[in-house]
């Protein structure tokens, strides 16, 4: 197991291995199998270094609700009811948007609304 890892995975991935093990399965790479499941676990529960930068970097470069956006629940919106919001928006604003949409809905009228 990696440095890091709390007493629990260390459990867990003894245990796999034994079982493994027992059974008989990946004779010879019973240890890197488990390693390699445990460390998986492990990344989809946020306990590595990778994980937790990457969620760092994916809530700094786009909200995922959508919070950040200059017009509230815009993700719910239709493209009339977007139409009728854009007006008195800033260029920094209506950029912000684009860069939402262009990464979630991709929606063409609303693109082209934007200056797409």
């Amino acid at each position: 197991m990696p440095v890091g890892a709390n007493p629990k995975r260390e459990r867990e991935f003894k245990k796999l291995e034994k079982e493994l093990t027992q059974e008989g399965r990946y004779p010879g790479r019973e240890e890197e199998v488990a390693a390699r499941i445990v460390n998986k676990q492990r990344a989809q529960a946020g306990e590595t270094q990778m994980a937790q930068n990457r969620q760092k970097a994916g809530k700094a470069a786009r909200p995922a609700d959508g919070s950040a956006l200059p017009i509230d629940g815009y993700q719910h919106l239709t493209v009339a009811q977007i139409r009728d919001k854009l007006g008195g928006l800033s260029s920094a604003q209506l950029q912000r948007l684009r860069v939402y949409e262009a990464a979630h809905k991709k929606r063409k009228g609303v693109l082209q609304m934007l200056g797409e």
